[in-house]
């Protein structure tokens, strides 16, 4: 795998892929939050490339905002409102350009999981 920033979205209540998930992607700086961009999983809850690879893999803190509230409902699924989870946050570093950094969200209703996948 290339250096890049890629992700991937299980939906653990039902075992599947997230299909259809908005993910922000932001970089903080000087206390500012920067959109870089915004993608959506396909049918594998995956991206249809990474979310940042060459000169743009730049060291720094990041964070992506994964909207699981808008993809649950989209599914039927009942959520309370305000839901208990709308919009998840992960914020990470990278701290080198040339490795691979792959940030997975494993999603149910009422909570979610994220590591430092390969």
């Amino acid at each position: 795998m290339s250096a890049g920033l890629t992700s991937h979205v299980l939906d653990i209540s039902s075992g599947r892929p997230a299909s259809g998930v908005r993910i922000d992607l932001f970089r903080l700086q000087d206390g500012h939050s920067n959109l870089l961009r915004s993608e959506v999983t396909n049918a594998d809850g995956r991206l249809q490339e990474p979310m940042l690879s060459g000169d743009d893999l730049i060291p720094g803190i990041y964070e992506l905002v994964f909207h699981i509230g808008d993809y649950f409902r989209g599914i039927s699924i009942n959520l309370a409102e305000p839901a208990f989870l709308d919009q998840v946050p992960v914020r990470f570093g990278i701290s080198a350009k040339d490795v691979h950094y792959h940030v997975p969200l494993l999603i149910a209703p009422w909570g979610y999981n994220t590591y430092r996948g390969s």
